[in-house]
């Protein structure tokens, strides 16, 4: 029963069309879809939650802004995004990586870590931020960048993969 509240409201959440009263909605019907959403959160939407079941795993703090097709990719672990940070269009959360090593019969051995996004982070368009990764409070995350490590509070990274660029 879990899983087809979760679609639906999702569902309904990502068919809002794309106007200013819609995003007083969006948010209400990602909350009860199972998502941690605080206050005045607006989600341009739509977004995509992987797996099923894996949105209750995402948390969201009040102010902060999503652009178009943000993706969570949540099976086990936490997604948490502080208050007011701004979220660019098509940014990926992925806290399921895979090891290098190979093993015969069993493949590669899957690595499973929660992200944290801290207070009034700025997240460019296109980045991609990886499992374990804690960005820090008023940081900038490039557009396009990969994100493979920790990003200091009150820094600028950006590349592949992200690298410092400069101190705010």
């Amino acid at each position: 029963m879990n899983n087809l509240i979760e679609s639906l409201f999702t569902f309904f959440g990502n068919a809002l069309p794309r106007f200013s009263w819609c995003d007083n909605i969006r948010y209400k019907l990602y909350r009860i879809a199972g998502m941690s959403v605080a206050d005045d959160v607006k989600f341009f939407g739509p977004i995509t939650v992987r797996p099923l079941g894996g949105i209750q795993n995402i948390s969201i703090g009040k102010g902060t802004f999503l652009n178009t097709e943000t993706r969570f990719g949540c099976p086990k672990q936490m997604i948490t995004i502080g208050s007011n940070c701004q979220i660019g269009p098509r940014v990926s959360f992925e806290t399921v990586n895979h090891e290098l090593i190979y093993c015969q019969q069993k493949g590669r051995k899957d690595i499973v870590l929660p992200i944290t996004i801290e207070d009034e982070v700025w997240i460019g368009c296109g980045a991609i931020i990886l499992p374990g990764i804690t960005v820090g409070k008023g940081s900038v995350v490039a557009s396009g960048a990969v994100v493979t490590k920790d990003v200091a509070a009150m820094t600028v990274v950006g590349g592949i993969p992200a690298k410092h660029i400069r101190s705010l």
